[in-house]
């Protein structure tokens, strides 16, 4: 699929298989719910004691506050190369340039919106790990846990994956640059993901469905073009 996505401009041919895609996506996400794995998974990570590396360098400066202020950075090149169209990445269309901003801003308010009406907690929270919440399921839609929620999914992780929509922006005129900003997204996420995981901030399915709701976003919001472009 991204083989298609960043070697041809033929995305009337390449989103239906992006859409294939993001469905098998989800059945994989339900069935990693549905298996308990996450609870399994911290336990693996934290105790009674709480998390080891909650407040360490590595995690909590580099990966958690360093991936913020790239995250910064990024959004402002992207903000730049619609300002300056004829400096940055010059072959980009007008179309293309906004897209890329309008649909990485769409993502990270969508995570951000599911996050604010969330009942989740976050796994440092739960009693076994020294908080004061019981685990209750993301699915259990109404149902307090007994913690802060508003956790759910991971917001850290959408500081990465909300840039998706820049391998089928480029693909185009830069499909090299596509390969190299998608490979990029997708490693810069699983670390944000892994790193927060770690410090007991988010259950490893938190980081799977931002990937997921920001994946989604962009196939949808990348299929709507306007009549003139279509035809």
């Amino acid at each position: 699929m991204l083989t298609s996505l960043t070697t041809r401009p033929a995305r009337a041919v390449a989103l239906p298989a992006a859409v294939w895609a993001v469905l098998a996506g989800l059945a994989v996400l339900v069935a990693w719910d549905a298996s308990g794995a996450d609870l399994w998974v911290m336990r693996h990570v934290g105790g009674a004691a709480g998390f080891a590396l909650r407040d360490s360098w590595f995690t909590a400066s580099l990966i958690h506050q360093g991936g913020r202020l790239l995250s910064w950075a990024v959004m402002a090149f992207i903000v730049l190369a619609n300002l300056l169209p004829g400096r940055l990445l010059p072959q980009l269309s007008r179309r293309e340039r906004v897209q890329w901003a309008a649909i990485t801003v769409a993502c990270l308010l969508v995570v951000s919106l599911i996050k604010r009406v969330s009942l989740t907690s976050c796994p440092w929270d739960l009693a076994e790990f020294g908080g004061a919440a019981h685990y209750v399921s993301h699915w259990a839609f109404g149902l307090r846990d007994g913690g802060g929620g508003h956790c759910f999914p991971s917001g850290h992780a959408s500081a990465a994956f909300a840039f998706l929509s820049g391998g089928w922006v480029l693909a185009r005129a830069y499909p090299r640059a596509a390969r190299a900003w998608l490979v990029g997204v997708v490693s810069l996420g699983v670390v944000y993901g892994v790193g927060q995981m770690l410090r007991g901030a988010h259950y490893p399915s938190h980081t799977m469905w931002t990937a997921w709701i920001c994946w989604a976003v962009t196939v949808a919001l990348m299929a709507i073009r306007p009549r003139r472009a279509a035809a």
